[in-house]
């Protein structure tokens, strides 16, 4: 019986589990099939992503594509959470397919991969000092020059746009001037893997009338959405494997490469206008004549003089012309269309690119510079992955045409009430004879047109899992041709010049380098230790070709583009220059349990630049790392999240100072004897012409706090570079006043950075991160043997800056002569140069920086930067006219000196009449008083984006977006602008523009 009650209690049992079991599958919500994409922001798909359903088992991974398929029931959450970026939750509800798109995340250290050049690392692993761009925050810039994209970001960098120009040039510092040589201080420049020569191929008797120092800048052909990132080295850890190449930093410019997955579409188009960021309180007509009177009236003038049109009843005297806004105030307008295409098997990648950037002038007249991109990438893997080659190739085309002079100086000079630009019938007004009419200058033209090809191919072979061997085959080739032409047309029809007083320059310079790098690498892991071991050796040859013509004379003004119709040809320079570099280099890197970090750099180099013994070199760097929070004392900390202790001690070098240097050399000269044409000695031999070296020291201190929400870096640097190449003093008997030669000169450069991220906020919906980076930077001449007998005395002081100015004292206005006084150092009753020039003004910058935010909410997204320097400049009286001539002033200026006892900022006016005014005021332009405060805090950068929701654009991922470029400045800066302080060139302008993007 019991037997049987034991059967019947386990039937029952099966009954009711069956029962159960057929109640879940007869009520339970039904399953599906949820399919979808994950990639980043660039659209690159991400394999190995984990997908799982929340509070639940149930997972699966990426593929290649990134691309899964997993089961889900409607009131299911999605899991997607792969390492280093941001973990997102989504209920799966109704829908069956998704696209993901996964942000970075910023407090994870180890996934942020640097390019250090000839390898790669991670913030968490860097011993070097290296700042990074990536291409998120560059494509959030409307510019045409990736160096732009680069200011107020980066500590210890520090950039300035040399004009508003389209085309024109950029100046970059890092961590300070290291070399006497006003050319010494370029850093490197790298592009995928191929040096990039950094002198402008510009002619100064072609532009530079137009761009300050004829300065083009290298990187203004390059397409600014085609780069992936840009790394700065700074310290020797990063830059001693450049050898030579890299005592001024090294900038590395790393281009988007192929994505393995579905081909896959993204296009992009703005348009936009731009406008002057500041203009000068100028003086109005009523002002400006009151000051003109007076200055008369000073030098005891009361009948004024015939040329004096502005104020003896020739000009209308109630007539007033804004310049600035007729000048330099009119709309550019900017355009870009960029597209590109990739995809491609686990084996072969391929990418294909291109782009079109368009901007016009504030100038009057049609001006434009256009520039046309095409890049590509080609990446093969075999199937056994050991053989690889990865090819980039990039070529751009701009060309720049622009009026031949800058307009600026003019629309801040012309008197107010300045005759009318153009008579009834519309033709020049030249008021008869009474003026130079600006407009004048839209007859001449400048043309250039810039030609550059990049192109490397990296091969590469694992012999072993240890060992690998690869070699990289780079060219580059950069091909410039501008031309000035200046027609008789230019000119005042009175002169009565014809057509055989037109004249043209042109410029021709080709420059074409090759290089070839072999490489091993050698990897090693054991228990706790790992090692990463590279040789290799650079060849690299460059030679570059110009050609300045001068042609004058024509028969008709139809032909100036033909300079064979010239009556007189004059040849200013034809000749080409080799470079012949090799080098061999290597690095050591040792980790011991992922915290202890040894990196060692070695290289000897050779260069044509060099005498006799002297072309080779040897340069190298230690560089140590400490995570010392994975001690076990730290790592159970719940704030403290991340620590670094790091520093690095080695020389680099330079040779970045022109071919031939050490040799005797000669030109063509333009006096003829006896039909023939002669030569003319250019410089002298010298056997001991050696290197420049630069020894860098760097400690730094890494912290990240509250799981890497908060970090801060510090670093402390101190450079000393030596074996100065400067001009020595020569006697006057040996034909020279100096030879290019080593001095046992130093200049140092020391300071501090500083970098904070924080984020501020962060959940499904609402993001806020911020950046501020800050530097303080010092820099002095330490030493200079016999500097006050040299050539340099009036420029440079020992325990002083690089950049100073030598000026006088000003010590102000004499209240009863109303004329401006300085300090006698000398004593001796006058003021007189250069015995009285002795203060001495820095014009570095105290501390330079920025500060960046991120905001997004759900599809909209604001970001900002905000550039500031504090930071003295020469303001608009260094190189301003002198009050009362006739040209214009600042309102301020009312403000002078009319009778005994006046206190004023500004002395007494004369028209030319009083000597002792006239010599004071030119004294004044070099005294202390000329330079100002220029500090500022610029809104350098914004941008708002919103993305469009899907199920308008079916697998479409599209986002709007409003992009602005210099849009407030804030400053007390007595000029128009405290980033250039030029009176003659046009500042950069503000550009605002509305653009799309779309990837599918």
């Amino acid at each position: 019986m019991k037997i049987l009650t034991t059967r019947l209690t386990g039937a029952a049992w099966i009954l009711v589990c069956l029962f159960w079991a057929t109640g879940n599958l007869l009520w339970a919500t039904p399953q599906q099939s949820v399919s979808g994409t994950v990639t980043d922001a660039q659209e690159n798909p991400i394999p190995g992503v984990s997908i799982r359903l929340l509070n639940s088992n149930t997972g699966t991974q990426t593929d290649m594509q990134g691309i899964f398929s997993i089961q889900a029931q409607p009131g299911d959450t999605l899991s997607i959470s792969y390492i280093g970026f941001k973990t997102i939750r989504l209920p799966v509800k109704n829908q069956t397919h998704f696209t993901i798109v996964l942000q970075q995340d910023i407090t994870d250290l180890g996934e942020v991969t640097i390019n250090a050049g000839y390898y790669n690392t991670t913030r968490r692993e860097q011993t070097g000092s290296i700042a990074r761009v990536s291409a998120a925050e560059i494509e959030r810039q409307p510019v045409t020059n990736p160096l732009a994209a680069l200011q107020g970001r980066m500590a210890g960098v520090n950039i300035t746009q040399t004009t508003g120009v389209p085309g024109g040039g950029f100046d970059i510092e890092i961590r300070g001037r290291n070399s006497l040589r006003a050319g010494g201080n370029e850093p490197l420049y790298i592009i995928d893997g191929v040096p990039y020569n950094s002198q402008s191929l510009s002619n100064t008797n072609v532009s530079a009338t137009l761009l300050p120092g004829a300065n083009i800048s290298p990187l203004n052909t390059l397409n600014p959405y085609s780069i992936s990132s840009i790394e700065i080295l700074k310290d020797a850890d990063a830059t001693a494997i450049y050898g030579s190449r890299g005592a001024n930093g090294v900038v590395l410019i790393t281009t988007k490469q192929a994505k393995a997955g579905k081909t896959r579409f993204s296009l992009q188009a703005y348009t936009g206008s731009g406008k002057l960021t500041r203009t000068l309180e100028l003086m109005n007509t009523e002002q400006y004549l009151e000051m003109r009177r007076e200055a008369y009236a000073n030098d005891g003038v009361t009948d004024y003089p015939a040329n004096a049109y502005d104020i003896n009843g020739t000009w209308d005297a109630n007539k007033y012309t804004d310049w600035q806004e007729t000048l330099i105030g009119g709309t550019a307008t900017t355009a870009a269309l960029q597209g590109a295409v990739t995809g491609g098997s686990e084996t072969t990648r391929f990418r294909i690119g291109g782009g079109y950037q368009r901007e016009t002038s504030v100038f009057p007249g049609d001006f434009t510079y256009h520039k046309l991109t095409v890049n590509s990438n080609l990446n093969h893997q075999s199937a056994d992955q050991k053989f690889s080659i990865n090819l980039t190739t990039s070529y751009s085309f701009d060309d720049n045409n622009q009026p031949g002079n800058d307009f600026t100086r003019d629309a801040r000079m012309l008197p107010p009430n300045a005759p009318d630009l153009y008579t009834e019938d519309g033709a020049l007004n030249w008021a008869d004879s009474t003026w130079d009419n600006p407009l004048a200058q839209l007859e001449q033209d400048y043309r250039a047109k810039n030609h550059t090809l990049i192109a490397n191919a990296v091969i590469g072979y694992q012999v072993t899992p240890h060992l690998k061997v690869s070699s990289s085959l780079g060219y580059n080739d950069r091909f410039l041709t501008e031309v000035k032409e200046v027609p008789s047309t230019f000119y005042n029809p009175a002169y009565g010049y014809g057509s055989d007083r037109s004249y043209r320059f042109t410029n021709d310079t080709r420059n074409q380098s090759w290089i070839i790098e072999p490489q091993l690498n050698y990897t090693l892991n054991m228990q706790n230790w790992k090692l990463d071991a590279l040789l290799g050796a650079t060849f690299q040859n460059q030679t570059t070709r110009s050609n300045v013509v001068y042609g004058q004379g024509y028969s008709n003004n139809s032909l100036i583009s033909n300079l064979s119709a010239a009556s007189f040809i004059f040849v200013l320079e034809n000749g080409s220059t080799a470079y012949t570099y090799t080098a061999g280099f290597g690095r050591l890197n040792l980790k011991y349990k992922d915290r202890y970090i040894l990196n060692l750099t070695g290289r000897r180099d050779g260069s044509s630049r060099f005498g006799p013994g002297k072309q080779f070199a040897n340069f190298g760097a230690v560089g140590a790392a400490w995570i010392f929070s994975e001690e076990d004392v730290i790592q159970d900390s719940p704030w403290w999240s991340f620590g670094k202790l790091r520093g690095s001690y080695g020389i680099t070098g330079s040779d970045a100072i022109g071919d031939y240097q050490f040799l005797d050399t000669y030109s063509i000269t333009t006096n003829r004897y006896q039909g023939l044409t002669g030569i003319t000695p250019t410089r002298l031999f010298n056997a001991d012409f050696a290197w420049e070296e630069n020894k860098k020291l760097e400690l730094a201190l890494e912290l990240g706090f509250l799981k890497n929400r908060i970090l801060l870096n510090t670093a402390y640097f101190k450079n000393r570079s030596g074996n100065q190449l400067v001009g020595i003093p020569l006697p006057g008997t040996t034909g020279f006043s100096s030879i290019l030669a080593n001095l046992d000169a130093t200049v140092e450069n020391s300071g501090w950075e500083f970098e904070l991220s924080t984020v501020n906020f962060q959940n499904e919906k609402f993001n806020w991160s911020t950046s501020l980076n800050i530097s303080f930077l010092r820099n002095e001449l330490v030493s200079f043997p016999d500097l006050e007998g040299s050539t340099y005395a009036n420029q440079y002081m020992v325990g002083e800056p690089l950049n100073i100015r030598k000026v006088y004292q000003y010590t102000g206005i004499n209240p009863e002569t109303g004329i401006y006084e300085f300090q006698d150092y000398d004593g001796d009753g006058s003021i007189s140069f250069p015995n009285d020039r002795q203060a001495v003004l820095d014009l570095n910058p105290d501390f330079f920086g920025g500060l960046s935010n991120q905001v997004q909410w759900g599809a909209f997204e604001l970001n900002f930067l905000l550039q500031f320097a504090k930071q003295q400049g020469s303001n608009y009286y260094a190189t301003g006219s002198r009050p009362g001539i006739r040209s214009n002033q600042p309102v301020a200026l009312l403000d002078r000196w009319q009778e005994p006892q006046d206190d004023a900022p500004f002395q007494k006016l004369t028209a030319g009449g009083d000597s002792e005014a006239v010599r004071a005021f030119s004294n004044y332009r070099n005294s202390s008083a000329s330079v100002t405060d220029a500090s500022y805090i610029r809104l350098k950068n914004a941008s708002f984006s919103y993305n469009l929701p899907e199920r308008l654009l079916q697998g479409v991922d599209a986002r709007i977006y409003v992009q602005g470029q210099n849009l407030l400045t804030f400053t007390r800066y007595a000029g128009s602008d405290p980033e250039t302080q030029r009176i003659d060139n046009l500042p950069p302008l503000r550009f605002l523009t509305l653009g799309l993007q779309a990837n599918f």
